[in-house]
């Protein structure tokens, strides 16, 4: 099983606020996931990202592979470093 690390939309029509998931990389954007990583708030000034470190750097340790934006983030808090590096 393939684990990706990525986001799913939540929110109201023009205001989105997104979760950071683990997921299977076969289900759908906003289907089933294994687990809550963390959440990220784009409209607020300034954007709100909270990662939960040791759930994330465990899922990077087990092999799960994140999304682009998904990478951004983590980078921007400083987590992963190693492990997003090593996918690139």
């Amino acid at each position: 099983m393939t684990v990706k690390l990525r986001l799913v939309r939540m929110g109201k029509k023009k205001q989105p606020t997104y979760r950071i998931i683990a997921a299977d990389a076969r289900s759908p954007r906003d289907g089933r996931f294994i687990e809550i990583i963390g959440y990220y708030e784009p409209r607020s000034d300034p954007s709100v990202i909270r990662i939960d470190s040791e759930k994330a750097e465990k899922w990077l340790n087990c092999g799960a592979q994140p999304t682009d934006p998904v990478r951004k983030l983590l980078k921007i808090k400083g987590l992963g470093a190693s492990a997003t590096e090593s996918v690139e």
